[in-house]
């Protein structure tokens, strides 16, 4: 079974097959994590977003790593662009992310917080959710992945994902 790990750092420097960008379905590089993930990760991130075109919201992308550690990002869309993600589009696109690293083989996976910045969904129940789908996925499907991340910016996020870790989550 996987591991999973909870961190409080950058995203955008760890060194794993895949990074989870917090993603507009139209999968423009704005602001927030998404920005972050645009200027360490350089323009080629962004082309190939604007070539694969918007996703529905729920469903995921992935795109090449660019200039970052790791070597692709999946991009999460929990919400349209200006938009707020709800508990279910964070339920199914953290199932799309997950259906995506299988797919393409990717063994080690780092998410962020998704939703809880600008698009304003609360940190708790984030953590309850996205915890809960992965910890359901690697203790019942056949995976491919070895470890987990969840990499928080903030202590009060690391905070709020560990406590609904060590409460099994949902």
């Amino acid at each position: 079974m996987a591991t999973v790990h909870i961190d409080q750092g950058d995203l955008t420097t760890y060194d794993v097959d895949a990074i989870v960008n917090a993603a507009n379905n139209d999968l423009q590089l704005g602001g927030g994590l998404a920005g972050a993930i645009r200027r360490a990760g350089g323009p080629s991130i962004q082309r190939e977003c604007d070539a694969h075109g918007p996703v529905a919201v729920g469903e995921a992308a992935v795109t090449d790593g660019g200039d970052l550690p790791a070597r692709h990002v999946i991009h999460q869309a929990s919400m349209q662009l200006g938009g707020r993600t709800t508990e279910e589009s964070l339920r199914q696109s953290t199932r799309a992310v997950l259906r995506l690293a299988e797919e393409r083989g990717i063994r080690t996976l780092a998410f962020p917080a998704t939703g809880t910045g600008i698009a304003g969904f609360p940190t708790r129940r984030c953590a309850e959710v996205m915890l809960g789908e992965v910890l359901r996925h690697i203790r019942n499907a056949d995976t491919g992945l070895t470890d987990v991340y969840f990499v928080l910016f903030n202590q009060a996020s690391a905070q709020a994902f560990r406590e609904a870790y060590a409460e099994g989550s949902e």
